[in-house]
């Protein structure tokens, strides 16, 4: 057993395919801790500890505290992914759209497709010694789309050397959250548009153009069955038309949205503002079937230049793309 005080850090803990907690964890189980003052920490946070670096609080480190030693310098590139994936969980409103995710390893990937029609749907009873209908299942005819959204980050270390380490994380967090918000756009464009397979979304027209009543909602209801209506997505200008309908003011959704921020419609749906849509349509949705995310690897950055050169120029990206699972999830109301 590798204790934690005792583990030889270098940069090419990196190369494994795995992020460096995941390596220290294997090197040095948190289970072993358990029933000790340091059960709370994971392998990383140990070795943290070790080198005495406090990353948050009043009293947080300046980051030349990590560069002190090799072996310290080693847990700097782990430090920047940890803050700026913070960044992301923090602006991350995927995890209520998606239905699944899925993770690769190269840059190739097709998503399986199943597309039942009407009368596949109902499962009507099936006569003693007669087949049961058939469910089929393909694959995707073009692959989906990933995009590298990251930012470079350009600093020297004389700049910041001196910076507190809580400081430089609120840095770090916002690119994080620029990335979510990119990657957000990116999955609201294939809800709409489709992954290039033929599935964009089916339009629900608007009673009267411009416009917006409750009758329009109960259409868009009405037609996504028979999945479930719980999550609507809309721009600014669509956000305010519905909070002005007269039905958005009743005792649920007035409450929660006077009482929590959180908006909810008459329908029980769960509403998001997204501003980036494209003004004019509501997207409605069962997240629980509807869409896919496709992400190759984790987020990426240059190590041998964090640890080597301390900062200059590095680029922290993310690679990831969307697909549908189920065409007719997904409805656009216009």
């Amino acid at each position: 057993m590798a204790f934690y005080d005792s583990i030889r850090l270098e940069k090419g803990m990196y190369n494994s395919g795995r992020s460096l907690t995941e390596v220290l964890e294997e090197l040095d189980p948190s289970e072993n801790y358990k029933g000790s003052s340091l059960e709370e920490l994971d392998a990383f946070q140990r070795q943290l500890k070790r080198y005495d670096i406090k990353v948050g609080g009043a009293y947080s480190d300046n980051v030349q505290k990590f560069f002190e030693t090799s072996n310290s310098a080693a847990l700097f590139p782990e430090y920047v992914s940890r803050a700026v994936k913070k960044g992301m969980e923090s602006a991350d409103y995927l995890k209520e759209i998606i239905a699944a995710k899925t993770v690769i390893d190269g840059m190739d990937y097709r998503s399986v497709v199943s597309e039942p029609t009407d009368e596949e749907k109902k499962l009507l009873p099936v006569a003693e010694g007669a087949s049961l209908p058939q469910t089929n299942v393909r694959t995707g005819e073009n692959l989906v789309k990933l995009f590298k959204r990251g930012r470079m980050l350009v600093a020297s270390y004389e700049a910041i050397k001196f910076q507190r380490l809580d400081l430089f994380t609120v840095t770090l967090r916002q690119i994080g959250a620029h990335i979510a918000r990119e990657q957000m756009k990116d999955a609201v464009n294939v809800l709409i548009s489709g992954d290039g397979n033929s599935n964009a979304a089916d339009v629900v027209s608007l009673t009267t153009s411009g416009s917006l009543s409750y009758g329009d909602l109960i259409n868009l209801w009405a037609n996504l069955s028979p999945y479930e209506l719980n999550t609507m997505l809309a721009p600014t200008d669509m956000m305010q038309k519905l909070l002005a309908l007269t039905e958005m003011r009743d005792a649920q959704a007035g409450l929660t949205f006077q009482g929590t921020g959180k908006m909810i419609t008459p329908l029980g749906a769960k509403l998001m503002h997204i501003p980036s849509m494209v003004s004019g349509k509501i997207i409605g949705l069962d997240k629980n079937c509807a869409l896919e995310m496709v992400q190759s690897g984790d987020v990426v950055m240059d190590t041998d230049k964090l640890i080597d050169r301390q900062l200059e120029r590095t680029s922290i990206s993310c690679i990831a793309g969307f697909a549908k699972i189920f065409k007719d999830a997904s409805k656009v109301l216009a």
